[in-house]
């Protein structure tokens, strides 16, 4: 691996880091500092294995910027996997996204901290099916510049988490119960 590939992986490992853990974050602990706080807020454990039905329903109306939110936290996950294994197949670069995706229901309901869903768990694998196509589509476009080109995205787009997580946290803006 020549150096200036060896730094874009460097660089697009430590940025898979720091998603990850932002998206436990924000998943798993509410965008909370305290355990106090998360179970203030989420102290209910529930299982709905019906898609698009239970969680993302609210008032017989089905919760369209719930399960949008889902799909676009997995994106970056799947320009990530894309970026540091390009030889995988399609599937094999789908299994760490559903994978993960699936740990964290699985923890929700461990844990007691918001419901396990299975649109949850398909939006999110969506998520990550369509940041693998933006990769493809990246690479259609820039070819051997694709990973920089890509990694610039996924900086904007971490950093983007970041701020909101950071701006929800402080007030500054209000979101509903994050689940």
């Amino acid at each position: 691996m020549n150096s200036v590939k060896n730094k874009h992986y460097k660089m697009t490992t430590t940025l898979l880091i720091i998603y990850l853990i932002m998206l436990a974050w924000i998943i798993l602990f509410k965008m909370q500092f305290s355990i106090q706080d998360l179970y203030q807020f989420t102290s209910f454990r529930s299982v709905n294995l019906v898609p698009f039905a239970g969680t993302a329903v609210y008032d017989g109306v089905i919760d369209i910027s719930e399960i949008f939110y889902n799909i676009l936290i997995f994106v970056l996950f799947g320009i990530y996997i894309s970026i540091l294994k390009p030889d995988w197949h399609f599937m094999k670069k789908m299994f760490p996204m559903a994978g993960v995706s699936l740990l964290f229901e699985v923890l929700q309901y461990i844990f007691v901290i918001g419901s396990s869903d299975i649109t949850d768990f398909l939006g999110n694998t969506f998520g990550g099916i369509v940041g693998i196509a933006v990769y493809i589509l990246f690479y259609k476009i820039f070819k051997t510049k694709t990973i920089k080109a890509l990694n610039i995205l996924a900086i904007l787009g971490t950093m983007s988490i970041f701020i909101l997580g950071l701006l929800l946290v402080f007030g500054v803006i209000r979101y509903g119960n994050f689940s």
